[in-house]
């Protein structure tokens, strides 16, 4: 595996190798001590996720405030664009963007660590996405920045209005976020 760095340095684009021939492919999806070397990251995850999602939906920007999850994450079925915000207040980059296309072509994993809010947006008729995470989902910290607050800017590739949750909907503006302190 190799880590091909972002425009914020703790998050980390995880490419595997990937052996194929005409019957297929084969990768290690995860190792953990080739991703420590890869990534220089010693996450212990606990928890593995596995949501569908169909074309145009976005889900995001979510974190938990207290257990703060890391995740590396990938696309098993069809395409999203994966990004992660710095929410962490005092760091050089608080409020900046990385996004990524995972798909089952490119086998491209996203480290989104602790301190990041993350969400995504499926651009295929449907999407897979498989994510690891180093802290058990708490309900009661979880909180979700709205997707599209003109301070953070991401240029989300939609045509379309996107299909949102209520949480979703909901999400605050950084500016009122609760956030990191870096």
């Amino acid at each position: 595996m190799r880590t091909i760095p972002t425009a914020i340095a703790e998050v980390l684009i995880v490419e595997p190798q990937v052996h194929g021939d005409a019957r297929g492919f084969f990768f290690e999806s995860f190792n953990q001590r080739a991703f420590e070397a890869a990534a220089g990251v010693g996450a212990t995850f606990v928890q593995d996720n596995h949501s569908r999602s169909g074309k145009g939906v976005l889900r995001g920007l979510h974190y938990q405030i207290r257990q703060p999850q890391g995740k590396l994450v990938r696309v098993v079925r069809g395409s999203a664009f994966d990004v992660a915000v710095d929410i962490r207040r005092g760091s050089p980059t608080f409020g900046r963007w990385v996004g990524v296309e995972l798909s089952e072509e490119n086998h491209r994993q996203l480290w989104v660590p602790p301190g990041f809010a993350h969400g995504f947006v499926v651009t295929s008729e449907s999407a897979d996405f498989l994510y690891k995470a180093t802290d058990y989902y708490a309900p009661q910290h979880e909180r979700c920045i709205a997707w599209d607050d003109p301070e953070i800017g991401i240029e989300w590739p939609l045509d379309c209005p996107p299909s949102l949750s209520a949480k979703d909907k909901a999400g605050v503006k950084l500016a009122n976020a609760e956030v990191f302190e870096a």
